[in-house]
């Protein structure tokens, strides 16, 4: 059963390293946005449907985008202190929470006169387009300016709402005026936003979001700092933290590791106790988070015959955001000798390696982690 067990739990790893992270039967890979939404169905800002679909060309709700666009900037948990009232929806409506944080955050504006937020109404292409400028900070630019960006390039001009005549034309300034392909040369900002051209709106939004957010999200995307174990080669640009290759991750494995006990295949899991910072305290990975990977090489130490051989190789990391990614990385169990018992062991040879639970073991890391150090998240 024991070994059942092991080779059970490898599959499992061999599954999470091989298997893609997601898969809709109706957005294969030459669908316009299926790079979009296989990002951020892995980031869990969009989801699928109970059948396994993803419907790309279904309508979105204003609710349903109030709550996409406050998971793609990473806001699930900020506080509001002071909510908008709506006369259609209450604090036991299921997108109350993200609705107001929308707000909080200057991304839509509560609309004056009827006190009514219309959380079931399909999400236009200006509305979901206004939300992605408004999470920016952008250079201001008058009506006169944004029409003429526009008149260059889309035919519709003379149908778009004058009041989406600036967002429009910032979205263009910034690639953001995201269209799908069969809408040809048109803005059709009046239109309700699929599911795919939200996806695309809210991808772009975050990666402009992560240079320049606006003043509100300025001050909850900072860089996240903190003490703990300096990863000394690891290094930062804009929002970035890169842990390069060769780099030494101190772990402890958790178990006991024998070459005389221990078997190949065996899983093991390496919680991390404190967090892994740059060398200007920039949290790269946060404590709580788990190693995990199996035994590849054990060999019992034998007089006469062989020293042991003990390979640990790493292959996954669950972050505290219970994100899990590759984390490549190997180490082998070794023993500091003086000059004599290296001769001794040179000679007789038969090296029998142990590790205990809160032993420190160093993994080398075999591939670069890049991490977003506003919100922990890895990027793969």
């Amino acid at each position: 059963m024991k070994n059942i067990y092991k080779t059970l739990l490898a599959v499992s790893v061999s599954v999470l390293l091989t298997v893609p992270a997601f898969s809709y039967p109706d957005v294969d890979d030459s669908h316009w946005a299926a790079d979009q939404i296989k990002t951020l169905t892995e980031k869990g800002v969009v989801v699928g449907y109970p059948d396994g679909t993803f419907h790309p060309d279904e309508n979105v709700t204003r609710a349903e985008f109030a709550s996409m666009a406050i998971k793609a900037l990473g806001q699930e948990n900020t506080t509001v202190v002071q909510p908008v009232n709506f006369t259609d929806i209450n604090e036991e409506f299921w997108a109350y929470d993200s609705i107001q944080k929308a707000l909080y955050f200057d991304l839509i504006a509560a609309e004056s006169g009827d006190g009514l937020f219309r959380p079931d109404d399909s999400v236009s292409r200006a509305e979901a387009i206004t939300v992605a400028v408004n999470a920016l900070t952008t250079e201001q630019i008058s009506v006169e300016k944004a029409k003429g960006i526009l008149a260059k390039k889309y035919g519709d001009l003379n149908k778009t709402p004058e009041w989406f005549i600036v967002p429009a034309g910032k979205a263009e300034i910034l690639e953001m005026l995201i269209t799908e392909p069969s809408s040809g040369k048109n803005i059709d900002a009046e239109r309700p936003a699929t599911r795919a051209e939200v996806t695309a709106i809210l991808l772009e939004m975050t990666e402009q979001a992560k240079l320049n957010p606006n003043a509100k999200l300025a001050e909850v995307m900072s860089k996240k700092k903190g003490e703990g174990h300096v990863l000394e080669n690891a290094y930062v640009q804009g929002s970035i933290g890169t842990i390069p290759t060769g780099t030494l991750i101190p772990i402890k494995p958790g178990i006991f590791l024998s070459t005389q006990s221990s078997a190949s295949g065996e899983l093991y899991t390496a919680k991390i106790n404190e967090n892994f910072i740059t060398k200007d305290k920039y949290i790269l990975i946060a404590k709580g988070a788990e190693l995990k990977g199996q035994l590849t090489d054990v060999r019992s130490g034998k007089w006469f015959v062989r020293n042991g051989v003990l390979v640990i190789d790493n292959a996954l990391i669950t972050t505290v955001n219970d994100q899990t990614a590759k984390f490549s990385a190997v180490t082998e169990l070794r023993k500091d000798r003086n000059w004599f018992m290296k001769f001794v062991r040179a000679t007789l040879k038969g090296e029998k390696l142990e590790s205990y639970p809160d032993q420190t073991l160093y993994l080398r890391l075999l591939q670069p982690v890049q991490v977003d150090l506003t919100n922990g998240w890895i990027i793969e």
